[in-house]
């Protein structure tokens, strides 16, 4: 895992990931982020106010991760208070939430 503070970077239109609003949250799920995704190269761009958070093909973070990192019982909705918004795709479940990049088909 790779994680590094982004300058001034090209976009790239695989990235996928959350836009979080700064807090308690917000580190806590970088951090799991970072644990939860070990081989991938993560661009963390902190605005103060927001931090974006992204990674070729996307990123997953786990409840479980949560847990350990705010040191307490966590659900996955207090993440989504925190997220205002994401690159990609995002797929919601109570154990873990993932932001992913699906190229679309063409007929």
């Amino acid at each position: 895992m790779t994680a590094k503070l982004a300058g001034v970077t090209a976009k790239d239109s695989k990235m996928a990931g959350p836009l979080l609003r700064g807090g308690e949250i917000a580190v806590a799920a970088i951090e799991a982020i970072e644990i939860d995704n070990p081989d991938k190269e993560i661009v963390i761009d902190d605005h103060g106010t927001y931090v974006r958070v992204e990674a070729d093909g996307g990123l997953i973070i786990r409840k479980k991760t949560m847990e350990e990192m705010i040191g307490r019982p966590f659900q996955m909705q207090e993440l989504e208070v925190a997220l205002s918004g994401f690159s990609g795709q995002i797929e919601t479940h109570e154990d873990y939430m993932r932001w992913f990049f699906k190229t679309p088909s063409i007929a």
